[in-house]
């Protein structure tokens, strides 16, 4: 099974992606004239005056459920697995995509926005809606559907679960074992899968609306204590700081792991994390009230800055300013750089466990391991309501109602799976699933652009309604020379 999965992300994550995440965020910041920068105080504004409806959940909620998809394992274990196979250098690359990849967050998000649907009284949309719409190819937006229902109904819920099940073993031991078809399995990991899979139920069956209200309270509260825990521990190694930043840019150049591994390690937990470009962000941006499409896609955009930049680099400073990583490059039989005991395992939260309690003994492994649980759990529950969007989009024309609970199921049984497997089978599936709809997200965006430019004219019209300083946004997809943007068609004929 191991080499099955690392055969095929041989050629999933090859170079020809990773410049191709790179590529696309140079390629859209440029077109949109580096809206990540033009645009942050709008950003910030939308934030804290977007309301709900009972169509649609708030920009904040909608942000809230983006970043509870964006914060996970990856903010901890990624980071965590990017220096250890790729040095400290990585941490730089991870920076790089994802100011970059805050441009590509935009374009998708918009997109997502402009070709949104209402469906059974709440708002729906994604790449597959809006593959089918702009590009007029149904056939791509089935392709499309069917990889994320698989990616997130399957394969990235493992790793979430794999993380949660890790820390807590780092925390209490195995707790004995029991027998199974997948071998010997540790008690622990058996006894957090079963409370996992049961609070999982609990809330997906309670509905989209009910998965953005736990979102909205547990992922900023969580990030927030992970970010000041962080700032205490690089604030008492503050004299480090100058170093570190000296070691993350001059190893991103020359690195002792090699450039290739550098860049590759950075780009693809730079885009695991922040999924700029993979397709998942778009389907919680068309589920939000806003009065233009472009007022989401800004929001989006600031997600990528918050789950990086803000999150992930205080998983990085922590991990280097106190020494807690080793690194080996993948293949490799000796330790470039071995800070840690040879057993510790660099594909999990170890790293950033070593490195709290090294600081605040008696206190770091626990914290790590329910931060973890909760940035992993809300990352499954955003999981369900991207693959959910993709089973009602097949629905429209298969009309198979009962393809919702079978998704619930097959879910909880992922994370059950993910929970009690082995780190490297499990962030070997999810790289799969990352990088499956990466690739066929991707090509889409730049297509549609090529076609229609969707996002672009969203932003032109956005920028020329706010130098006008009007109150009130309209969206008019017609007047713009944008095509099939039913939602907007409709409001727009029903406000005359």
């Amino acid at each position: 099974m191991q080499e099955i999965v690392n055969n095929i992300n041989s050629y999933i994550w090859s170079d020809y992606l990773i410049y191709l995440c790179l590529g696309t965020g140079v390629f859209f910041s440029i077109l949109t004239r580096f809206v990540q920068v033009r645009q942050f105080r709008e950003m910030i504004r939308l934030l804290l005056s977007g309301k709900s409806s009972e169509k649609g959940i708030s920009p904040f909620q909608a942000l809230a459920v983006s970043l509870s998809g964006r914060v996970g394992t990856g903010n901890i274990a990624g980071v965590a697995a990017a220096i250890g196979f790729g040095g400290p250098g990585a941490v730089f690359w991870m920076w790089v995509v994802a100011f970059l990849g805050a441009a590509t967050a935009y374009i998708e998000s918009t997109n997502a926005q402009i070709y949104k649907e209402e469906e059974d009284g709440i708002y729906r949309g994604g790449p597959a809606y809006y593959i089918e719409k702009a590009l007029g190819q149904k056939w791509y937006a089935w392709i499309f559907a069917l990889s994320t229902i698989l990616a997130c109904g399957v394969l990235l819920p493992v790793v979430q679960s794999n993380g949660i099940g890790d820390a807590m073993v780092n925390v209490f031991g195995s707790g004995g074992s029991v027998s199974s078809f997948m071998g010997d399995l540790p008690l622990t990991k058996v006894y957090t899968a079963t409370f996992i899979v049961l609070l999982l139920g609990f809330i997906i069956f309670g509905g989209v609306k009910r998965i953005a209200r736990f979102t909205q309270v547990v992922v900023p509260f969580m990030a927030l204590a992970y970010i000041i825990i962080a700032c205490t521990i690089i604030g008492l190694h503050i004299d480090q700081l100058p170093n570190i930043f000296m070691l993350i840019i001059s190893d991103a150049f020359t690195p002792m792991a090699g450039m290739g591994a550098a860049i590759g390690w950075g780009v693809k937990r730079g885009v695991y994390s922040n999924e700029a470009g993979q397709g998942t962000g778009p389907h919680a941006a068309a589920a939000a009230e806003v009065e233009h499409p472009a007022q989401q896609g800004l929001v989006q955009a600031f997600s990528v800055y918050i789950d990086t930049l803000f999150v992930c680099t205080a998983t990085a400073f922590m991990i280097l300013i106190t020494n807690s990583y080793n690194v080996m490059p993948e293949g490799a039989t000796s330790f470039v750089v071995q800070n840690l005991a040879e057993d510790v395992v660099i594909n999990g939260p170890a790293f950033t466990q070593i490195a709290v309690e090294s600081v605040l003994t008696g206190f770091g492994n626990p914290f790590i391991a329910i931060a973890l649980f909760f940035f992993a759990f809300t990352t499954v529950l955003a999981y369900y309501f991207i693959a959910e969007n993709n089973v009602s989009y097949i629905n429209k024309t298969i009309k198979m109602p009962v393809l919702k609970f079978v998704l619930k199921v097959i879910l909880m049984s992922a994370v059950f799976y993910g929970t009690v497997a082995e780190p490297s089978a499990a962030w070997g599936m999810g790289d799969i699933g990352v990088g499956l709809m990466a690739w066929l997200n991707i090509f889409a965006i730049i297509a549609i652009f090529f076609m229609a430019k969707p996002a672009i004219k969203a932003l032109k019209d956005y920028e020329r309604q706010q130098k006008d300083g009007v109150k009130n946004y309209t969206f008019d997809p017609k007047a713009l020379g944008i095509e099939k943007a039913d939602f907007w068609e409709d409001r727009i004929n029903n406000s005359k």
